[in-house]
């Protein structure tokens, strides 16, 4: 086959760039260009995109013998993901954006691309497996991103290709050092990619300007402090909330609701953010059929935890695909705008992906209204 692999400069594409080679693919790297005015360099594990990335690609590509080239994706990053980023932060919901990049850049700008070209599927070093045109959760549980992964179609995913989901990823980095690549050691990306700082209250700031609104309490209504915008809050945020006095009991205050339309942050007790039942928007099945009843799983909420058992039936929501998922156990900590990733809930360890959807709505389970 034919294969282009995304070359990110970094240790997990360049390896699984290699097992491609490996396994006789004809290859060709690729390094996408995402930022419309690239760094010189990286500040340690923060930030990507840079020169120093690309020029980390390319010696990787040269030592592997195969082609590299660099794909100029700026513009249509920065609409599809950053853009979107801000517009989601500014409606009060705690987007993620690896889920956006995968599912607007790398696997359909990219993708169709490469198809256009001849190319026959697309590798990159993202944690996770296929099998039989199915995605499962990674070897590696603390670097599997089936979370991030689960947006894409069963089309999507038919020319997909993650060649070090079986894989540790102590043992990724020893194989790179064998076969001579220089990113062996190079540390992990952490953060947002293009929030080099890791300061999204001061980058959202930036781009959204000052939007005054009150913190509010969840039990009384009561104003407990003024705020400059709701994009500096997120569902489940103990600290930064501007309160001067503790609470009456003495326990901890966190974010519980968001309004941007009135600028209202509602705080509340850790009971409050106890959810029960979740509305989700934009469903994708990964199978490319959509079920034809309710049916188990477990979902999880968050890129890094959030799992619990549930019931997921699909519907439709305001004319859209959507998922109506009923908790067994609450969750905490369930923001708008992340995705509601339901897994099986007895296939080896519940590792197989269903489907996923964009949380649009939930309810807690002292019925108080969260996030809506």
């Amino acid at each position: 086959m034919r294969v282009l692999a995304a070359m990110s400069g970094g240790v997990d594409s360049a390896v699984a760039a290699a097992r491609a080679v490996d396994a006789g693919h004809e290859v060709v790297g690729v390094h996408l260009a995402l930022s419309t005015a690239p760094g010189a360099l990286r500040t340690g594990s923060r930030g990507c995109c840079s020169r120093e990335d690309a020029d980390d690609a390319r010696r990787a590509a040269d030592v592997l013998g195969i082609p590299f080239y660099v794909w100029d994706f700026a513009d249509r990053f920065k609409e599809d993901v950053i853009d979107d980023f801000v517009a989601a932060y500014a409606a009060g919901e705690t987007p993620n954006p690896c889920l956006s990049c995968n599912e607007k850049i790398k696997f359909s700008a990219l993708a169709e691309k490469a198809a256009a070209l001849g190319f026959d599927a697309l590798a990159t070093g993202h944690y996770a497996r296929l099998a039989d045109g199915e995605l499962r959760r990674a070897v590696d549980d603390d670097k599997d991103q089936s979370y991030v992964l689960a947006v894409l179609t069963a089309e999507q995913l038919s020319r997909a290709m993650f060649p070090v989901g079986d894989t540790p990823k102590g043992d990724i980095r020893a194989e790179a050092a064998e076969r001579g690549l220089s990113v062996a050691n190079k540390p992990d990306s952490h953060d947002i990619c293009f929030i080099p700082t890791g300061d999204t209250r001061a980058f959202l700031g930036a781009k959204i300007g000052i939007r005054p609104g009150a913190v509010v309490d969840a039990d009384s209504g009561a104003k407990l402090a003024d705020h400059e915008g709701v994009h500096g809050f997120t569902i489940g945020q103990r600290k930064g909330l501007g309160i001067e006095a503790p609470a009456g009991d003495g326990k901890p205050r966190y974010v519980t609701g968001i309004d941007a339309e009135s600028g209202t942050v509602t705080v509340g007790s850790a009971e409050h953010l106890q959810v029960s039942s979740i509305i989700a928007t934009h469903a994708i099945w990964t199978s490319g059929q959509v079920p034809d009843a309710p049916f188990d799983c477990v979902v999880q909420v968050r890129a890094h935890g959030g799992l619990a058992p549930a019931t997921a039936s699909p519907m439709d929501v305001d004319g859209e695909p959507g998922i109506e998922i009923v908790l067994r156990e609450p969750l905490t900590g369930v923001a708008k705008g992340q995705a509601a990733v339901l897994y099986s809930p007895d296939d080896e360890a519940g590792d197989l992906v269903l489907g996923s959807g964009r949380i649009a709505s939930t309810v807690s389970t002292p019925q108080v209204a969260l996030a809506r």
